[in-house]
């Protein structure tokens, strides 16, 4: 099992625990290792509490522009809008987490995650895809004075080789971020 709160002032923030993430068999995106973190997710989910729980939600925004243009051409099946089953947030976590922020970006690194944490907060991350949205939070935010912990059971990769790779570059930026 995961690690619970080095603290009280800690956060968890579970990235992106969606049912387009969440099966390779309903979505291209679908991460193989994500019903083995899933258990590991909700334990950390009770050992926070709500009140000390964020949940992030990807929601496809053709109006980016620049590369995610031709990221959409690539992903059309992403283009649904937020209501869509595919952007709904797993039944097992469903509930559990007292804020839920939602971006348009890999990262969710922003001024609405930084509007519940603080600015320099700490904080445990899970969540999925290791190597994509909890890479892309993680960096940004040990970059701006986070202490970050990386919850790798609670992770799930695209693959098990990139889970690790990405867990690995993680690993490089300690101790603002450290692999738990």
């Amino acid at each position: 099992m995961t690690s619970a709160p080095l603290g009280t002032d800690d956060w968890l923030v579970i990235i992106d625990p969606q049912a387009i993430f969440a099966d390779p068999t309903t979505s291209a995106w679908g991460s193989p290792m994500f019903a083995g973190a899933l258990p590991d997710m909700v334990a950390l989910a009770a050992a926070y509490g709500p009140e000390r729980t964020v949940i992030t939600r990807f929601v496809a925004e053709p109006g980016l522009g620049g590369s995610w243009g031709s990221y959409y051409d690539d992903w059309p099946f992403a283009l649904v809008p937020d209501t869509d089953p595919l952007y709904a947030v797993v039944p097992a976590l469903d509930g559990l987490a007292g804020h839920v922020v939602t971006e348009p970006r890999f990262g969710k690194w922003s001024d609405r995650l930084r509007a519940v944490l603080g600015e320099q907060p700490r904080v445990t991350l899970a969540g999925v895809s290791t190597d994509c949205c909890v890479i892309a939070t993680a960096l940004p935010a040990a970059d701006a004075g986070a202490t970050i912990r990386i919850a790798a059971a609670a992770c799930a990769g695209s693959t098990p080789e990139n889970h690790q790779r990405a867990l690995d570059a993680m690993a490089l930026f300690g101790p603002q971020i450290v692999i738990g």
